[in-house]
């Protein structure tokens, strides 16, 4: 997961950045959100494991961020759809 917090008024320029950054490899999904106080928010999904070496999205110009890039790495544990409950993985 990687999420950023853009400048004043600059998220939707951080949007478009992040959305035109590609990867050198390509995730089984890539999704891009975004959230109150002009946050941007990209989930990656891979095949393997957390402490496999996965490519990430690079740190934002300098203009476009208030901070460093926060960067989470989780392991599916369970999958739910509309209605059918939740599903073990694994």
């Amino acid at each position: 997961m990687w999420e950023a917090r853009a400048r004043e008024g600059r998220g939707p320029d951080l949007l478009a950045w992040t959305r035109a950054q590609p990867l050198p490899a390509t995730p089984l999904r890539r999704e891009t959100f975004t959230a109150p106080q002009d946050r941007v928010l990209v989930l990656t999904w891979w095949q393997g494991g957390t402490d496999e070496d996965h490519p990430e999205l690079p740190e934002p110009p300098e203009e476009l961020a208030t901070r460093a890039v926060h960067r989470w790495r989780f392991a599916s544990v369970d999958v739910a759809q509309a209605g059918d409950g939740v599903h073990p993985m694994g």
